[in-house]
């Protein structure tokens, strides 16, 4: 019972870390093209700052730690950490999907790479 609730924890950390990378990613392309020095990062960071999607994503990791830090308190970290990876899984695949973004033959391979990594630590 413990390890099934311990394994939905860990889920929902997952499920709030890809949406938060997805939120923080979507709001950032929202502001456009900037030049990358130092002027004009102040104003970037304030546009994030009140960039709702930025906030979002914000909050999403926020409520993931606070997840995270029950799954460590129930479970070893040799265990729950490994599982965190399928992040890269569902980021990829969403990535792909809702943003549009390129997966390659090699991207797809490393997540098959993954999955496999973490089939195996879930079987341990």
């Amino acid at each position: 019972m413990i390890k099934s609730l311990v394994l939905a924890l860990i889920m929902v950390d997952v499920a709030l870390n890809v949406t938060g990378q997805l939120s923080l990613k979507y709001g950032m392309s929202r502001l456009g093209n900037f030049a990358l020095t130092f002027s004009t990062l102040p104003p970037v960071f304030l546009q994030a700052a009140l960039n709702p999607y930025v906030l979002l994503g914000l909050l999403c990791y926020g409520l993931g730690f606070l997840v995270w830090l029950i799954v460590l308190a129930k479970a070893e970290v040799s265990y729950a950490y490994p599982l965190i990876s399928l992040g890269y899984v569902f980021t990829a695949i969403l990535a792909r999907v809702l943003i549009g973004e390129a997966v390659s033959l090699t991207r797809l391979a490393g997540i098959v790479v993954i999955c496999l990594g973490v089939f195996l630590v879930a079987r341990s």
